[in-house]
């Protein structure tokens, strides 16, 4: 079993966290990453800054803008995931982010660098699963699950190609535009959960637009795993290296209305 499949084994849907790597320091994000393991994270998304992230609203975008203004480079993010596997050697991490940063000194290079870094997964926005080649094979080679995205807008025919060669969970974006900005209607990721999990039996994690312990538990009681980015990112902003601390708290808040919503249907 690995880290992944672990995580979302728990008797509980998987807490999926998201926080930039280099924000506000290089220095500081071990400390921000410690605070979403103490506070209950079960999976950690760390997000390789890069200076056109499309699929991200204003608060990750500034988040990356911070990251490359301290001077945080491909060498920082992976001496990042490096000392965070040593502290905590159970706890799934999954670098997400935009192709160049993975493929500019090739895939084999990225793939086997992030194997020896400890991570677990990889989410490339901007390399469709029809382009598999540019960097599934070496990822899968070396042993990473490859975490493909799915939206409102993949339909049935589709579908098939998103899921092939996908592993460690499918990561559903709930909403069709950019992080941060609105909720999708729960009714519409109950139904897209569902129809997704009768493609496939990986693990389907919802995103975008999640902010509250309210709308966490809601999720909760349909999807394997709920993924909170933005209000985490926001906290960062707020607070700068001070962060850990309510980073702490309102992680904690998550995962418990998250353990309670379980509890419920049960």
């Amino acid at each position: 079993m690995t880290r992944l499949s672990a995580a979302f084994a728990k008797s509980h849907p998987a807490l999926v966290t998201f926080v930039t790597a280099g924000d506000p320091t290089p220095h500081a994000t071990a400390a921000i990453l410690d605070a979403l393991v103490e506070g209950g994270a079960d999976v950690i998304e760390l997000g390789m800054p890069f200076t056109d992230p499309m699929a991200d609203g204003p608060a990750i975008q500034a988040a990356n803008l911070r990251s490359l203004a301290a001077g945080t480079k491909t060498a920082d993010i992976l001496a990042i995931a490096k000392t965070f596997r040593a502290r905590h050697p159970e706890t799934p991490l999954v670098l997400m982010g935009y192709a160049n940063p993975m493929t500019i000194r090739g895939a084999d290079w990225f793939s086997a660098a992030a194997r020896d870094s400890g991570v677990d997964g990889v989410i490339c926005v901007d390399i469709p699963p029809e382009e598999d080649q540019e960097l599934g094979p070496a990822l899968r080679a070396a042993g990473i699950d490859l975490i493909r995205l799915a939206t409102p807008t993949t339909d049935t025919d589709r579908l098939p190609a998103v899921l092939d060669g996908a592993s460690g969970f499918v990561y559903y974006v709930s909403v069709a535009g950019i992080t941060g900005l609105q909720q999708a209607a729960q009714s519409s990721i109950e139904d897209a959960v569902a129809r997704l999990k009768a493609a496939t039996d990986i693990p389907v994690a919802v995103g975008f637009g999640i902010r509250t312990p309210e709308q966490a538990a809601a999720v909760a009681r349909v999807a394997d795993g709920i993924v909170v980015g933005s209000a985490i990112v926001d906290l960062v902003a707020e607070h700068g290296a001070g962060a850990p601390a309510a980073v702490r708290a309102y992680i904690q808040s998550l995962s418990t209305a998250i353990h309670a919503a379980v509890r419920e249907v049960a």
